[in-house]
């Protein structure tokens, strides 16, 4: 008979044998011999560990952990480590990435903290602190090869030699001239690939993308869709080349405006903390303010339901169809606004389409229209062969009231839907304030509106 082979542990039982030993030496070696993603999603299981996982690493691999953690972690394991350690850890954190984390702090927190850098680590850090939030400034990091346009290849070779190990990355070399100022970029295969006695400024061709530094970290997020770059140089009003910006700090960028848009479309402003950690009144504040402009526009349906009151007294079956009529609206609108929020943040629409836009939601918006209202129509029709008492002698008309009324309202939502983030985008506001609850209760006001004023045409001198 064959040995079964034992399976190995997992690295979570090796970790958990290796916690209640409590066998210092043997948890380094262990955490400093597994992959980063590995240790991260450590941390992520056993939260409880994580200042111990983090403090039991070298500092270069804790550094390399440290960045990919959640916000929230991140803050517990600088309260819980030793100042001695997480100064080390602070200040062999990549700028952009230190920068990142601390403009999440309140600012007495980062004071105290930039007091534990090293004086030139301190310096570049209040001077990406020093640009506004939001923008590439805050993104970028001073960690990158530049080289001189006379220069030769060799010489470029023996400087990437000399400074590449401290680079964010080297796949991309900046040329730039005696004054500072950029001129240009050169990938690391056409250094190599070159003729080492060439000199830089006859391989480049002068032609380049580049990020101001207080350039919108949303235009970043575009600019790096489009041209497909790993990185890109970050210059001032004058074309001095400031630093770089990588791709992996865009893709946090265009996560965190993604969760944003998300949470705004839902009807509450974007929260800036965990869900789970944020207190209650907070979470409370953010939710409020929108419920309350939510309520005061739903309280104009009753206005308007009270305008037409006596068309309802009258006839009281079109009371029965007025949930079915906003509702239908309002989804309508919902899905238009969604969809073109959607399409602005990933750049596949700008300002400058409205009317591309427009005339497509008006064809959607008449296809939808007519197929929700032939199913409404024939809905009143055959409900009344079966119950003749329901909808009374006159249900065909009140049937075509239904009909367009749904054809008039779902188009009316489609094109608000649509256009309502446009407005905004052309306004300067965010586009995903346009919630799909905004525009549902803006639907349901005028919603009505077209429902009565349709009725009143088919059913004048019949029902009402």
């Amino acid at each position: 008979m064959t040995e079964e082979l034992e399976t190995p542990p997992s690295l979570n039982e090796q970790f958990e044998n290796l916690i209640h030993l409590e066998d210092k030496l043997r948890i380094r070696e262990f955490l400093n011999n597994q992959n980063i993603s590995d240790v991260a999603e450590l941390v992520d299981e056993y939260d409880e560990f994580a200042s111990q996982i983090i403090g039991n690493m070298s500092t270069h691999r804790a550094a390399s952990v440290f960045k990919i953690l959640d916000f929230s972690v991140q803050k517990d394991v600088i309260q819980e480590l030793p100042p001695l350690k997480s100064a080390e850890l602070l200040n062999e954190l990549p700028a952009d990435d230190r920068t990142a984390f601390l403009e999440e702090l309140p600012s007495e927190v980062v004071k105290e903290l930039i007091k534990t850098l090293d004086p030139e680590e301190r310096r570049i850090t209040l001077s990406l602190l020093g640009y506004p939030e939001g923008s590439v400034g805050r993104l970028m990091t001073p960690d990158y090869i530049a080289v001189n346009s006379d220069w030769t290849m060799a010489e470029v070779l023996e400087h990437i030699r000399d400074v590449g190990r401290d680079s964010e990355t080297i796949d991309v070399i900046y040329v730039v001239n005696d004054k500072g100022e950029f001129v240009d970029d050169m990938r690391i295969r056409e250094v190599i690939l070159t003729n080492p006695e060439k000199v830089v400024s006859e391989v480049i061709d002068y032609r380049f993308i580049a990020l101001n530094v207080n350039d919108d970290q949303e235009v970043a997020n575009q600019i790096f869709r489009m041209n497909n770059r790993v990185a890109l140089p970050v210059v001032d009003d004058q074309n001095i080349l400031l630093g770089i910006v990588t791709i992996d700090d865009v893709l946090w960028v265009a996560n965190e405006e993604f969760s944003e848009d998300i949470q705004r479309i839902g009807g509450t402003e974007a929260l800036d903390e965990p869900y789970l950690e944020m207190p209650i009144l907070k979470l409370f504040k953010k939710r409020v303010v929108w419920m309350v402009v939510l309520f005061i526009g739903e309280m104009l349906t009753a206005t308007a339901m009270g305008y037409f009151e006596d068309e309802i007294a009258k006839a009281v079956v079109l009371a029965l169809f007025v949930p079915l009529i906003i509702s239908s609206g309002g989804n309508s609108g919902s899905q238009a606004s969604t969809l073109i929020i959607q399409a602005m943040a990933v750049g596949e629409i700008t300002i400058s389409d409205w009317w591309r836009v427009l005339r497509r939601e008006i064809i959607s918006g008449i296809l939808l229209g007519s197929v929700l209202g032939i199913i409404g129509f024939f809905r009143v029709v055959l409900w009344s062969q079966f119950f003749p008492d329901v909808y009374g002698s006159h249900y065909l008309m009140l049937g075509a009231t239904v009909g367009v009324s749904l054809m008039g309202v779902i188009l009316w939502g489609t094109l608000s839907g649509s256009m309502l983030p446009i407005f905004l985008k052309r306004a300067g506001a965010d586009p995903a304030v346009s919630s799909a609850p905004f525009v549902a209760t803006l639907v349901d006001v005028t919603g009505l509106i077209i429902y009565f004023s349709v009725a009143y045409f088919f059913l004048r001198g019949l029902m009402l």
